[in-house]
């Protein structure tokens, strides 16, 4: 696995970087009894996860400080302590919280000082090789977040800066301070908006861009039922979510039938299929694929090889045309 994937590594944005088209995202695995939490994880799967995903040829990691109240990077740090891969790692800014575990959203010079120093110590890394900001929030502090990245940049405490969640006009807000190597937008083929502007807008200016939920947080992985979405814990954002209710839930798992028949011709999940969309627009850099054990990694590590015919993304995209949410 690790000689195949080597050959397909992709160049993010203005980078030296050289991603695996997919890498192991680690918002689940933050836990839970927070407010955008995926219910209760244990720690030894989450690393055991981690472990396999580096096995398997994965070469980056992406997570942020909000996940879990900076558990995510905790349980990320742990991980890279006990293994000899050295992955690259990625994090994010902005979001914060109290002491009452409240969530607030700051993008002050010396607030993202502050955030900086505490994802530095929870990962046990000297350098962060991509400092995100996660969402351009406070809107108006965008130019001085951004600002104080490409100083932290210039200090040597991360290697490269981008943004996630911005709209075009705010990228081009961010450019004229420093240039943005990477876009970090949602993108799944129920989630479309990003291919009207933002991907030919990246792609035009060389900028990489990493998606995340390409498999709509779980919902096109081929695992999901009725039953189990309604078994979800309480804690779980999903229940909230509107592609996990009806009206929409019954065309969605309809179109995991899709997925897993095209699937089913390659050996792979429906999960593979729908990450495997994603990359198949030529302004997607890489992936993000979240995994919360080290079977679902194990589930989901074809998607670094696996690619759509152009037949096999028409009838996708046909299915999509003719049952719109």
């Amino acid at each position: 696995m690790t000689n195949a994937a080597s050959h397909s590594l992709r160049t993010l944005g203005n980078s030296d970087l050289q991603l695996t088209p997919i890498g192991f995202g680690a918002w689940a695995i933050g836990g839970g009894n927070w407010e955008f939490a995926w219910g209760p994880q244990d720690d030894n799967e989450s690393i055991a996860a981690i472990h396999r995903a580096l096995d398997l040829g994965v070469n980056w990691i992406d997570t942020a400080a909000i996940y879990g109240l900076g558990h995510s990077e905790e349980v990320v740090g742990r991980a890279l302590k006990t293994t000899t891969h050295k992955p690259l790692v990625f994090t994010k800014c902005s979001m914060r919280w109290h002491k009452d575990r409240s969530i607030y959203r700051s993008l002050k010079a010396d607030s993202l000082a502050e955030e900086l120093e505490g994802s530095l110590r929870r990962l046990g890394v000297e350098t962060i090789d991509l400092y995100q900001i996660h969402w351009p929030d406070p809107e108006a502090e965008i130019e001085e977040g951004w600002e104080a990245l490409a100083r932290f940049r210039e200090q040597g405490k991360i290697r490269w800066i981008g943004v996630s969640n911005f709209t075009v006009e705010q990228m081009e807000r961010a450019r004229k301070i420093a240039p943005i190597t990477s876009l970090q937008p949602p993108y799944s083929m129920l989630r479309r908006a990003a291919e009207k502007e933002l991907l030919p807008f990246a792609q035009a200016n060389g900028i990489g861009v990493i998606n995340y939920s390409p498999m709509v947080s779980g919902l096109l992985t081929g695992m999901m039922t009725a039953e189990r979405i309604a078994a979800f814990p309480a804690d779980d954002w999903r229940r909230r979510a509107a592609e996990f209710n009806e009206p929409r839930l019954g065309r969605n798992l309809r179109l995991v039938e899709l997925l897993r028949e095209i699937g089913n011709g390659h050996g792979v999940s429906p999960g593979v299929v729908a990450v495997a969309w994603t990359l198949h627009h030529p302004g997607i850099t890489a992936a993000i694929v979240g995994g919360r054990s080290g079977q679902q990694v194990e589930g989901l590590a074809p998607a670094l090889n696996f690619r759509l015919s152009e037949d096999e993304y028409g009838r996708i995209n046909g299915f999509l045309a003719s049952s719109p949410a």
